[in-house]
């Protein structure tokens, strides 16, 4: 009798504890912010046989048009255009092209979030990675940093406005 009621007790008390429990759904919620086209993290469906580093041109073997007309054409000067700056509920963020050309050469942060060390440590780990994919890429839609949401969304938001100016 006495084990039957610790027995019950204890799931009691386990139940009541994950019943309580909360998560925090920051995906979800930066979804129904995002605009149309804009990555936040989420997985995506990709055609069937392909795998996850294959998606980009670069990866793939084959040259985008825009890398083909650049390699093709001689050597053009470099453009640098400003996107616009793109609110986040850490701060802003900004960044900067360079193109030769219709190929990005370079990505430069302007403006970056700024919310105390953890915002900091977070962009500092982020920041990086979404440099990399822009520049593999070849354009704005890269994924989303996991753990970097707002990061992740104000770079590629201001990444596309860069490049809509350049006429990329």
């Amino acid at each position: 009798m006495r084990r039957a009621l610790l027995t019950l007790g204890g799931t009691a008390a386990g139940l009541a504890a994950l019943l309580s429990f909360k998560t925090h759904s920051l995906a979800a919620a930066d979804a129904a912010t995002s605009p149309p086209g804009v990555s936040t993290g989420t997985s995506q469906p990709m055609a069937s046989g392909t795998e996850a580093g294959s998606a980009s041109p670069a990866a793939s073997g084959k040259a985008s048009p825009a890398t083909s007309r650049a390699s093709a054409s001689s050597p053009m000067s470099a453009q640098t255009v400003t996107g616009a700056v793109a609110s986040t509920p850490y701060g802003p963020m900004q960044v900067q092209l360079t193109l030769a050309g219709t190929k990005i050469t370079k990505v430069t942060v302007l403006q970056q979030t700024s919310d105390g060390a953890e915002s900091s440590q977070i962009d500092a780990d982020a920041i990086p990675k979404l440099t990399s994919e822009a520049l593999t890429a070849q354009s704005a839609q890269i994924d989303a940093v996991s753990g970097a949401t707002y990061t992740s969304s104000g770079y590629i938001k201001s990444l596309q406005s860069a490049l809509d100016k350049a006429g990329a």
